[in-house]
């Protein structure tokens, strides 16, 4: 079984998983960087709880988490499996890890989760479980749960965190679809994806302080904290790659990186 790195997505709008564009694109082909695993154990910026939990849905229902956009968005279903053996076996780690206690919930996918998965794996047929950030606890304990999470890609399990690299839905509106992104993300976006390749966990970690217009690329951190669990499950001593670079509304920027 292949060992797959930990790679974090940018998600974007959920149109995504309809409308043409480079993100799209780069989805559409991640199986070329993640060859089918053996299951998926997918970090959503869409599911926010107290305490880490788990999903040990057999048949996770396709959640339509948004309002106002295009019914045919609403018709989508995405009927993978769930994954309950790998989320109690993820369960154990961060327990092991001090980071627990862990809860389990009957949960299904959210768009967070069924927008890349389906562009990704379109077949449906990789098992697949959730697990929760905590926005109140920040980027170390996220890497924290990531370095024990670790193990597990040695296991064929692919380890997918699912959010944004930035996200300030307040500029948003207004902007073309195929925008040019104004200075204040691209200062940020290119200020992250150095930090990534030289291996600057501790500047990572701190990026609210450290990072040129972190704050108004990111007012809440909930769309940033997936990366932390990716990062954390990566290789400690490689830097991490970056896979794809775009921008939707010229305010969404939507790279990708795995870590090895």
């Amino acid at each position: 079984m292949p060992r797959h790195p930990a790679i974090f997505v940018s998600h974007g709008a959920p149109t995504l998983v309809l409308d043409p564009s480079p993100a799209r694109d780069f989805l559409g082909k991640l199986a070329d960087v993640a060859a089918k695993p053996k299951a998926v154990l997918l970090v959503s910026a869409h599911w926010e709880t107290e305490r880490p939990a788990l999903s040990v849905a057999a048949t996770p229902e396709t959640i339509h988490d948004f309002y106002g956009f295009p019914e045919p968005l609403y018709q989508i279903r995405y009927p993978a499996p769930g994954a309950p053996d790998l989320a109690r076996q993820a369960a154990g780690l961060i327990d092991g890890a001090g980071m627990g206690p862990v809860s389990f919930e009957d949960r299904g996918l959210d768009h967070g989760a069924w927008v890349p998965m389906q562009l990704a794996y379109p077949a449906a047929d990789v098992p697949v479980t959730q697990l929760s950030i905590q926005p109140h606890l920040g980027p170390e304990h996220h890497f924290r749960i990531g370095e024990a999470l670790r193990p597990l890609r040695d296991d064929g399990v692919l380890i997918l965190a699912s959010g944004g690299l930035t996200h300030n839905l307040g500029e948003f509106r207004g902007r073309a679809p195929d925008a040019v992104a104004p200075d204040w993300v691209s200062a940020f976006d290119q200020w992250f994806g150095w930090a990534v390749a030289e291996g600057r966990i501790d500047d990572l970690l701190n990026y609210r302080t450290r990072a040129p217009q972190a704050v108004r690329n990111h007012p809440t951190d909930e769309h940033l904290l997936p990366v932390f669990v990716a990062l954390g499950a990566g290789d400690p001593c490689v830097p991490g790659r970056h896979l794809h670079k775009s921008h939707s509304y010229g305010v969404l920027a939507m790279d990708a990186y795995a870590f090895h």
